[in-house]
């Protein structure tokens, strides 16, 4: 596995636990030398996990659509900014870099990410290993109701089973690269 496309919040939540993991995650991809593929922002979380790679002399890919680099939140210290017109584009391009997925703490656009390569992979478009980090519990409730869904009949098991998961970011990559 050469890169990961790590999917988080731009800012960084309530819980100090969570820009923790985004550092932890960003030592543990550059030890093994697993390139970063995020959407290009300097703030929050996706601030933090590109400066801990770059700070490590790792490589940090973002994927900026040109309407949010003018809000100057693009992260200036890349080692490549992807420029891109839209965020469709985005996760597109996103999803062709990387060899995998990790969906950390983040709001609707970190979901929205997260379901699109979940549908593809359920739809047999990828199978490349799609990781979730439940940092102090913060997916627990998410979890759970994927459960149900699987319970209730609207999902499979074998689809819930696509979700790797868990709760620090050494054990989440070493359960991914296992697969």
């Amino acid at each position: 596995m050469k890169t990961i496309a790590v999917y988080c919040g731009s800012s960084f939540g309530t819980d100090e636990a969570f820009t923790q993991s985004a550092v932890d995650l960003g030592i543990a991809l550059q030890r093994r030398g697993i390139a970063l593929v995020y959407g290009g922002a300097q703030v929050g979380l996706m601030g933090a996990i590109a400066d801990a790679v770059l700070s490590h002399e790792g490589t940090a890919i973002g994927v900026m659509p040109i309407f949010l680099g003018r809000k100057e939140i693009v992260h200036h210290h890349l080692t490549e900014l992807i420029e891109v017109e839209t965020m469709h584009q985005r996760k597109e391009k996103m999803i062709a870099l990387s060899d995998g997925f990790i969906a950390m703490p983040g709001g609707f656009g970190t979901m929205e990410e997260l379901f699109e390569v979940l549908t593809w992979a359920q739809l047999g478009l990828h199978t490349k290993p799609i990781g979730l980090l439940n940092v102090n519990g913060y997916y627990d409730l998410f979890i759970a109701f994927l459960m149900n869904m699987v319970e209730k009949g609207l999902l499979r098991q074998s689809n819930f089973d696509l979700i790797i998961i868990g709760n620090e970011a050494e054990e989440l990559l070493e359960n991914m690269l296992s697969e």
